[in-house]
């Protein structure tokens, strides 16, 4: 503890959504302190360097105890950019390390950790049963499915207080420029501040998909940790299937970049085969006492102008306020 405040880790934390639960927490009242290979510049939080992908469990387990965290949050395992051959030591490993070093630390703090909706594997056109097998269809849904299982594991031993977020798409500000809006927005930015039109090619807009804030998300690992649900695997969701056609439209709208968006086919990669998902967050709301309180619209519109604040220009972007489109 310092003074009264609680203290809570969060691995992963320098990550897109390990970010913004670091951020939910310290907003919450909490000392927070982030774990990951490399210090984010402007750091909010306090920080250790720590590679996880060689550490041992002894060090990671006294570093533990050092803080002795009320909530540690496994936000590792990010697939943005990984190749498949590497998912499961970044997805799986990770998650087992946290896990034997709880195991041997003296403190027992809840550890939330964060999942994937691609751990169910292919959907029938209806939200996700968590009482259903999972069947994940992807190396990174296994790797990810493999880590929750040995949550699970360990918590009905007894050997962790744990409880399992699954988190949808996220959306927000700092998405990474690997997502589709990323890319969307890294070629919209520079027409925003030259006033010139944009082209952007895509593979076929097909797929829908559940998608949620990522502030929204985060505000869900920060209700994890403090509700007795233990054990438990809880989705984290909108509860809606979007197509995202209409997210690059909204994209494109809210730039206000006359563009053109050409789809066209290529390699079918991991996310392309995920051509519908959708949870239901009743659950998490009664566990939880957590529902999404952003639309779509803030969080693309949050996204954007973060965007150009990360790509600046001079003056005003000539494209600011003048939404105009030619979709495809």
């Amino acid at each position: 503890m310092t003074g009264d405040r609680p203290r809570a880790v969060v691995l992963g934390g320098t990550g897109f959504v390990g970010g913004h639960v670091a951020d939910a927490f310290t907003d919450a009242g909490h000392d927070v302190l982030t774990v990951a290979r490399r210090a984010p510049a402007g750091r909010r939080h306090r920080f250790t360097a720590l590679d996880l992908g060689s550490t041992d469990p002894e060090t990671l387990a006294r570093l533990l105890d050092a803080e002795g965290p009320v909530a540690v949050v496994d936000a590792t395992g990010s697939s943005w950019g990984l190749d498949p051959g590497r998912m499961a030591g970044r997805c799986t490993r990770l998650s087992g390390l946290l896990l034997d070093a709880l195991r041997r630390a003296t403190c027992r703090p809840r550890l939330v950790h964060l999942g994937s909706v691609l751990e169910y594997g292919p959907q029938p056109v209806e939200p996700a049963d968590p009482r259903r097998t999972p069947a994940p269809d992807t190396a990174y849904g296994r790797a990810k499915l493999a880590a929750t299982r040995a949550v699970l594991a360990a918590t009905g031993a007894g050997d962790v207080d744990a409880v399992v977020l699954r988190l949808v798409n996220a959306l927000g500000p700092g998405l990474p420029v690997t997502s589709l809006l990323g890319r969307v927005a890294a070629a919209l930015a520079p027409a925003a501040w030259s006033g010139v039109p944009a082209r952007v090619t895509l593979a076929p807009l097909e797929a829908r998909r559940d998608f949620v804030d990522v502030r929204d998300a985060a505000d869900a690992v920060l209700a994890a940790a403090g509700r007795p649900v233990t054990g438990r695997v809880l989705d984290i969701g909108r509860g809606e299937a979007v197509p995202v056609r209409s997210l690059v439209r909204l994209l494109v709208e809210v730039s206000g970049v006359p563009t053109t968006v050409v789809e066209r086919a290529g390699p079918a990669g991991w996310r392309a085969a995920t051509r519908w998902s959708c949870v239901d967050p009743a659950p998490a709301a009664a566990a939880l006492g957590w529902w999404p309180r952003r639309d779509l619209r803030k969080a693309v519109t949050d996204f954007w102008h973060d965007e150009l604040r990360r790509q600046p220009g001079t003056g005003e972007p000539a494209a600011a306020g003048k939404p105009r489109q030619r979709a495809p």
